[in-house]
C-alpha cells in the first residue's frame, strides 16, 4: 500500500496510475481516493493520475492531536516533492479546493491548471456572501452534507451507485463535527481568494452540478466572474457529486480544459 512518511509521524496514502502529464485529484468531505474511480480510467490512459486520501480520512488516518485540515496545502505540497512531480494539473473538489489553495499559498509555481468543482475556493465577495445567505434561508441549501451531496431522487434511480457512494464514505475514520469549521480567528474574516487565483495566472476552470444544493450553480457563477478569464461549466441533471453521478460530461469538460492547456504549453 503506497504511503508517504511525513516528519510529524503521519502517513498519507496515495495511488499513482498511467503515464504522462500529471493530474492530481483532491477529494471532498464524503470521499477518499476511492471516490474517483469513475475519472481515473478516463485520465490515465494519456495522463498520470495521482489521487490521495486526505489527512483524517480514508486510509491517511491523522496523529493523534494532529493539525487536520489546517495541514492539507502542506500534505499535497510533500506529496508532489515525494513523487517528484513539478507542475501539475490540480482538479479538486469541494473541501478539496481548501487544498488546492493551502498548495497555491505555499507554492503557486506548482499548478499547470487549477479545476475547482461543487466550490467557490473562498474566492468570494459581499455580493456573494448575501446571496448564499439569502439562499440558505429560503432552506435551498438545508440538510446534513451527506443527505445534499447528491440529488433527492438519485438513490430511486441509481441504487447501485448511490449504495456505493455511501459504501466509500464509510472507510472514512470519525471525525470532530467542526472539523471542517473555520478556526475562532477566521470566522469573521471577509477576504477573497479571487486576488491570489488571479495574480497566479494559472488557467482555471470552474465545474458544478446544475442542481448543487451543497454550493448552487449560481454561486460559482458568481466566483468565476470574479476571475476574469476563468472557464465556467455546469454539468445539467447533477448535484453536488457531479464528477460520480454524471461522470462522462463532467469528465469531458476537464479533459477538454487540461488538454487545452497542455496544447497552449506545447505551442
Amino acid at each position: 500500500m503506497p504511503l508517504l512518511d511525513l516528519d510529524d509521524g503521519f502517513r498519507l496514502y496515495y495511488e499513482r496510475h498511467g503515464e504522462g502529464p500529471p493530474v492530481v485529484f483532491a477529494h471532498g468531505a464524503g470521499g477518499n481516493a476511492m471516490s474517483w474511480w469513475r475519472q481515473v480510467p478516463a485520465f490515465a490512459d494519456r495522463y498520470t493520475v495521482v489521487t490521495f486520501d486526505h489527512r483524517a480520512f480514508g486510509r491517511s488516518p491523522d496523529i493523534e492531536d494532529g493539525p487536520g485540515r489546517t495541514a492539507f496545502g502542506a500534505d499535497a505540497l510533500a506529496l508532489l516533492d515525494a513523487l517528484g512531480l513539478g507542475e501539475v494539473h490540480f482538479v479538486a473538489h469541494s473541501m478539496g479546493a481548501r487544498t488546492a489553495i493551502g498548495l497555491m499559498r505555499l507554492d503557486p509555481g506548482r499548478f499547470r491548471s487549477l479545476t475547482i468543482s461543487g466550490s467557490n475556493a473562498g474566492c468570494v465577495d459581499d455580493r456573494l456572501r448575501e446571496r448564499k445567505a439569502e439562499l440558505a434561508a429560503s432552506g435551498v441549501t438545508a440538510g446534513t452534507l451527506l443527505q445534499r451531496a447528491l440529488p433527492e431522487d438519485f438513490r430511486e434511480r441509481e441504487p447501485e451507485l448511490w449504495h456505493l457512494y455511501r459504501q466509500i464514505r464509510s472507510i472514512n475514520p470519525p471525525r470532530p463535527p467542526d472539523f471542517l469549521a473555520p478556526s475562532p480567528a477566521l470566522r469573521n474574516f471577509r477576504g477573497s481568494s479571487a486576488t491570489r487565483l488571479l495574480e497566479s495566472g494559472v488557467p482555471l476552470l470552474w465545474i458544478v452540478g446544475a442542481v448543487d444544493r451543497v454550493i448552487p450553480a449560481e454561486l460559482v457563477r458568481m466566483s468565476h466572474g470574479l476571475t476574469p478569464g476563468s472557464r465556467y461549466a455546469e454539468i445539467a441533471d447533477a448535484g453536488h457529486s457531479a464528477y460520480f453521478e454524471r461522470p462522462e460530461p463532467w469528465n469531458a469538460e476537464v479533459l477538454r480544459f487540461i488538454d487545452e492547456v497542455e496544447a497552449m504549453e506545447a505551442v
